[in-house]
């Protein structure tokens, strides 16, 4: 059969799929490299005409056979500014940026603008930017030596100064970064240069890997070290390793736990979550797919099964994976993603759980481990940490803890949610479990679960239900704005379903949920009828609602209807039948044009979501007679205007990313009385209208890169409001009005062309987070003193700052102090009254001079001056992180705190010796790079805690003595000019 060819840059994720139901923990969460949210995993910046036909495209491809799914920007071809804004949003959505800055770099103005997003989604967002120096020095770029400089002259005849100056401080900002200067890696032999960049890659990818397993695990440590047993050390041979057991009893648990070991060795990873619900839904080849995607990062139009089986065994044969299949219940879907031994190159594993252990006797499965229930005393540990948060029970409570492990049958899961439910509950509710429990036949854990179920009021049920049908692996603030519309309170209720281990939120904020209960929860609602769906409170298999839909048939019960992702879907049918539905999402309907005029008769539904419905240009006017609906979601659509007609109860309007059409809101907005979010953010939106104004209930303005100029006076009517985001925005002035948001309490100013800041800011009293970062303010005004609550202050790349008021020692709540980049030229004496101040960063002030007396309370400091000297540090007991960066006339360090823990010195030009520093028992980490004078680094021997030295480019240090006495010491990087004649006695030497 001839294979179709497969297209880079596209993620089986974006496939239709075939159920209407929003992801789910088996769609695409766990073990894959790249997390939900980022498109692309590295996104290439380059200058077409200096490398796209040589090092560039030799990086592409080595990337790309690395697995990697990268996005490469050829600047040369683009054309329009839509184009260009989905560009930008290729930035936002990747892991790592990687500008190869070349000579010409500079002549491009996409080339510049990619850079400036990159940095801003560092800032933000946390974005990893790996900078290639190519031919031209960090130096050159920082300075603008040369055709850098010329570059940024020829665009001086077309754009503005501001534009200009946010250009340069992007180059001189990269130019500070770490990353790689290609004529100093092996003499400029740009092989050697790419090996090490996708090794970089590689290791920052991989740190994200690893899956989340719960924290209160009991007996899992010898069950690992038994299968680990089974597994050669030196990964010689393909190993396929079966787990097997009872629902609830762990498997899944086990299996990641293995896998995380495992990862380390691995750069080509699946992880497969809940097959048999998976493969029911989308079928065996959007599985296959998935797997092709994840070890290959390549897509594959996969047609059917054997089709399938020919990619996977052709193009897996070269590499060597770590694979987990998590609840496997059939055994041609094992044959179908991982049917031999032969398929993987020697040294992959895969990890297959299930609870038939016939799949694997069949599959001739060579590793098989039968995951028991857990002793007696296992059971006790781990209920007790769910009831008692200790490993024990309480003296009073020991005998009847002991009876109810004793019904549980030793199964983590029913241990888990039994304890969690009954944490701080009255003797008599421990005795009527205990009865009930004994009631149960054949300890069934489905029946377990019920007892917990049953304990819930109304609507922890509701949510409940809503999670198990719908939102599994869904961020845990999306379906909340739809709980909240119906008059649940959905922090309460999701903290309660956390306690009682009937949900759990994961390190990103998703919502999960063991497969047990997910099916407890959908057949609660399948056994309200189990023969005619449309009698369903809620439709989230995709074949029952369409037939629902096709047939018209009366859904007078249905209360949440899902057709998320339904790709097909050109026109909404008429919805007048469905009298009791709350929530409609049509979100990634992608073809979807139109919605049917009958929605307006549905006067129940609460929320609407029709987020990333590109093709959606309008919405049709009877919305505006929908009086209970309390969330609308339109972000990321074509829509031109909102008609909101008299939609006195909604509380969310998102129309961010909305920039094809809308350009403006509608003139009167008077009638959205019980608004309280408003997200416009990366929306063409010009003008907010003085309606807005009467917007009393909101609480959340979100203004982030709209095309936005002044806010209108009447914005300080909104006394209820509490974030103000306005980043990014073309905001030229803020209205002295601002003083009346008394409720305030976060303002985001950062990246707009602001000069002053009203005195009446002095009045936001409730005010803890302040970012005026990159505008072009002078100075902060002395009404900022009285911001007693201001928790942060951030105004850094404020070129045009010159200092900061005298005052600013009255902020007594504030911990975080970013001036890094600005222009002032001192620090006021009243900054040492600053007596919660933590964080303070004074990186890169060029004009900075002489420190005063710094904050007792700090514990992260960074410094850029140009003093021959800094203020006494010993003090400063607390300090933990201390950075020291280009200051050129510091001649010699003062003594250090003793608690430090990090130490970095880079660019101090005249430091000639490090005094004696064995006093820092606690540091571990030391970084020494481009002090050119420095001779001598004494009394590492005392060093006892450092694992981390690296001395780079300090070309007069000749020796290291006590570097062999180090005995935590793991990583240890020298300059390569002199790596051979540095004497040392360590063999450590990376």
């Amino acid at each position: 059969m001839k294979r179709k060819e497969p297209t880079h840059l596209e993620d089986p994720i974006h496939e239709a799929s075939a159920s209407s139901a929003s992801p789910q923990v088996g769609d695409y969460e766990g073990g894959t490299k790249r997390p939900k949210g980022n498109e692309y995993e590295v996104f290439l910046s380059f200058r077409g005409k200096d490398t796209r036909k040589g090092f560039t495209d030799y990086l592409y491809t080595s990337l790309i056979d690395a697995g990697i799914h990268v996005f490469r920007d050829d600047n040369e071809l683009r054309v329009g500014e839509e184009l260009g804004s989905k560009l930008l949003y290729s930035i936002t959505k990747s892991k790592i940026s990687i500008p190869i800055i070349s000579e010409d770099y500079a002549a491009s103005k996409w080339c510049l603008r990619e850079l400036v997003q990159m940095l801003k989604c560092k800032r933000s967002i946390g974005q990893i930017v790996l900078p290639i120096f190519y031919k031209v020095g960090p130096s050159q770029v920082r300075h603008l030596i040369g055709r850098l400089r010329d570059s940024i002259n020829a665009h001086r005849e077309n754009l503005d100064d501001m534009v200009l100056k946010e250009w340069e401080e992007a180059l001189k900002e990269v130019s500070s970064l770490k990353g790689w200067e290609s004529e100093k890696i092996d003499n400029g032999h740009e092989g050697a240069l790419v090996e090490i960049v996708v090794k970089k890659v590689m290791y920052e990818l991989n740190r994200t890997s690893e899956l989340i397993v719960p924290k209160e695990l009991v007996g899992i440590d010898d069950r690992v070290e038994e299968i680990m047993s089974l597994i050669d050390a030196q990964f010689n041979d393909t190993r396929i390793i079966g787990i097997y057991g009872m629902g609830g009893i762990g498997k899944t648990t086990l299996a990641k736990v293995l896998y995380n070991n495992l990862s380390i060795h691995f750069e080509h990873l699946s992880f497969m979550a809940s097959i048999r619900e998976t493969s029911r839904r989308k079928g065996i080849e959007w599985l296959q797919k998935k797997l092709i995607y994840d070890i290959l990062r390549i897509k594959y139009d996969v047609s059917n099964v054997d089709e399938g089986i020919g990619i996977i065994k052709s193009r897996f044969k070269s590499k060597q994976v770590l694979i987990l299949l998590d609840d496997m219940d059939d055994n041609t879907h094992l044959n179908a993603l991982a049917g031999d031994n032969s398929w993987f190159r020697a040294g992959s594993i895969v990890i297959v759980t299930t609870r038939n252990k016939s799949i694997l006797d069949k599959a001739r499965v060579g590793y098989m481990y039968q995951l028991n229930e857990l002793s007696l005393d296992q059971s006790l540990i781990l209920f007790s940490r769910h009831a008692f948060q200790n490993d024990s029970p309480q003296s009073h409570y020991e005998f009847i803890s002991h009876d109810i492990v004793s019904t549980t049958g030793g199964l983590p899961l029913a241990l888990e949610v039994i304890g969690s439910f009954l944490h701080e509950k009255t003797e008599k509710v421990w005795k009527d479990t205990l009865k009930k429990l004994k009631k149960v036949p054949d300890k069934k854990v489905r029946e377990t679960l019920r007892i917990s179920y049953e304990a819930l009021d109304y609507e922890e049920r509701q949510i409940f239900l809503d999670i198990a049908c719908f939102f599994i692996g869904s961020y845990e603030q999306s379906p909340t704005y739809m709980w909240g519309a119906c008059s649940f309170f959905p922090g309460n209720g999701i903290e309660v379903l956390s306690l009682m281990s009937l949900v759990k939120i994961d390190k990103d904020g998703k919502l999960m949920m063991h497969d047990q209960l997910r099916k407890f929860g959908r057949e609660i609602v399948r056994l309200e009828n189990p023969k005619e769906p449309q009698e369903h409170s809620r439709l989230w298999i995709y074949k029952e609602a369409v037939d629902v839909l096709d047939n018209n048939k009366m859904a007078t019960k249905l209360k949440v209807l899902n057709l998320s992702h339904c790709h097909y879907l050109r026109r909404t049918p008429d919805l007048s039948t469905f009298k009791s539905l709350e929530i409609l999402v049509l979100e990634e309907c992608w073809k979807l044009e139109e919605i049917h005029p009958s929605i307006g008769d549905i006067k129940t539904l609460t929320s609407l979501n029709v987020r990333r419905c590109w093709r959606l240009e309008e919405l049709p006017p009877e919305l505006g007679r929908m009086k209970e609906l309390r969330e609308l979601l339109i972000n990321d659509t074509a829509i031109r205007e909102i008609p909101i007609g008299g939609l006195m109860k909604l509380e969310t309007l998102d129309a961010s990313f909305c920039r094809r059409k809308l350009v403006q809101l509608p003139k009167f907005m008077d009638f959205l009385v019980s608004l309280t979010q408003l997200d416009l953010s990366n929306s063409w939106i010009e003008e907010l209208p003085e309606s807005i104004g009467s917007l009393l209930s909101l609480t959340q303005l979100h203004l982030h890169m709209t095309r936005i100029k002044e806010l209108p006076e009447f914005i300080g009517f909104l006394k209820k409001l509490e974030i103000l985001d306005a980043s990014d925005a073309k905001l030229a002035n803020i209205p002295s009005s601002i003083g009346h948001l008394t409720s305030l309490t976060k303002l985001d100013l950062k990246w707009t062309a602001i000069a002053v800041l009203p005195e009446s800011i002095g009045n936001l009293q409730n005010l803890r987070i302040s970012d005026v970062s990159a505008t072009c303010i002078t100075e902060l005004p002395c009404a900022i003193g009285m911001l007693a609550e201001l928790q942060e202050l951030s105004a850094s790349h404020c070129k045009n700052l010159e200092g900061l008021p005298s005052n600013i020692g009255k902020l007594v709540s504030l911990n975080k102090l970013e001036l890094d980049r600005s222009g002032i030229s001192g620090l006021p004496e009243s900054i040492s009254m600053l007596s919660s101040l933590q964080n303070l960063s004074v990186q890169f002030c060029e004009k900075l001079g002489e420190l005063p007396k710094l904050p007792s309370g700090l514990t992260a400091l960074g410094i850029t001056c140009q003093s021959p000297s800094l203020p006494h540090l010993f003090q400063l007991t607390l300090l933990k992180k201390l950075t020291i960066s280009d200051c050129y006339s510091l001649e010699c360090l003062p003594a250090l705190p003793v608690g430090l823990s990090r130490l970095s010195i880079t660019h101090c030009i005249k430091l000639k010796v490090l005094t004696n520093m064995s006093n820092l028992k606690h540091l571990y980490e030391l970084i020494l790079d481009k002090c050119l004078q420095l001779t001598e680094v004494a009394g590492l021997e005392g060093l006892q805690s450092l694992s981390d030295l690296r001395l780079r480019h300090c070309p007069k240090i000749s020796r290291l003595d006590g570097v062999e006495s180090l005995e935590s010491l793991r990583d240890l990087q020298i300059n390569e000019a002199f790596q051979d004649s540095l004497k040392l006695a360590s063999p450590k030497v990376s």
